[in-house]
């Protein structure tokens, strides 16, 4: 039976992974979070991949706070690129696949067409370029990796947008939702099913992959499906960027082109509000 490492153990995808988990009888799962192992720690990696006969990696382990990231940019590095470099070389000694989950915040949103994995990388947050660097530092270490970028994750775990909307439509009357930045809600349900696929093929197109659900928003777009659907009265806005100014900018457009991840391991996507739907139905929304 073949051992399946996940850091970030608590985290939403992880969850999500979990979920799946317990109906696979093929592999045992190890999920770790910062208390079992510390993953900017380089010795403790070593001992824990020497003590443990792993087959695959999933690092969903990150530093996400993405406005946070500016004013704690070590934190970040720290969590989101020498982490992945301690875990990419820990897969290196013992001979470990490593799926790294990455991000649309690496391109700078300046393109109108569908981003291609091999675009330009342009990140305009902190955040962004510590996961940029984390993808340039794994492939410089190791071959057998799977970098998974993806866009506005959220599920029925964790903190997440769409709880933080739900949560504000029941307290407020009317709510400000931005309406320029352009991307896909992804469900994270999604994502931890193309992962368990790629982990049950054996998949060895090594590289770089876009995921997301299928489609394109705006928040305000994805803020109007939630109250939809969750009959949530409260009034939508559409208001710019420029009034709601954050410490980190955003991409204006992030949305990713699927079709290497499609043609490579012969998956099909959803789209992004059937996803939503079937989320809230999990939490009996």
């Amino acid at each position: 039976m073949k051992n399946i490492l996940v850091t970030g153990g608590n985290g939403q995808l992880a969850s999500c992974i979990k979920d799946l988990s317990v109906k696979i009888e093929d592999y045992n799962f190890i999920y770790v979070d910062k208390d079992q192992l510390d993953i900017t720690d380089i010795n403790a990696v070593k001992i824990f991949f020497k003590n443990n006969s792993v087959s695959f990696c999933i690092n969903c382990a990150a530093y996400t706070a993405v406005d946070a990231a500016e004013l704690n940019k070590e934190a970040a590095e720290r969590v989101n690129v020498h982490g992945a470099i301690n875990l990419a070389v820990a897969c290196k000694t013992n001979d470990v696949v490593l799926i790294q989950i990455s991000t649309d915040f690496v391109f700078d949103g300046m393109q109108t067409n569908l981003y291609k994995e091999q675009d330009k990388a342009n990140p305009l947050s902190v955040y962004g370029m510590t996961k940029l660097n984390a993808e340039l530092a794994i492939a410089d270490v190791l071959i057998e990796h799977l970098i998974i970028r993806t866009s506005w994750l959220y599920s029925e775990h964790g903190h997440n947008f769409l709880k933080t909307m739900l949560k504000l439509g029941v307290e407020r009357d009317s709510l400000g939702v931005v309406t320029d930045q352009i991307g896909t809600p992804t469900y994270a349900g999604d994502l931890a099913r193309t992962i368990m696929t790629i982990i049950d093929k054996e998949i060895q197109n090594y590289g770089t992959y876009h995921f997301s659900n299928e489609g394109v928003a705006s928040w305000y777009d994805f803020t109007k499906a939630i109250f939809d659907i969750a009959q949530v009265n409260c009034i939508v806005l559409p208001i710019n960027t420029d009034k709601y100014p954050t410490p980190a900018k955003r991409p204006s457009f992030s949305v990713m082109d699927k079709s290497k991840i499609k043609e490579k391991i012969d998956i099909e996507i959803p789209y992004w509000r059937d996803s939503l739907k079937d989320c809230m139905s999990k939490m009996k929304i």
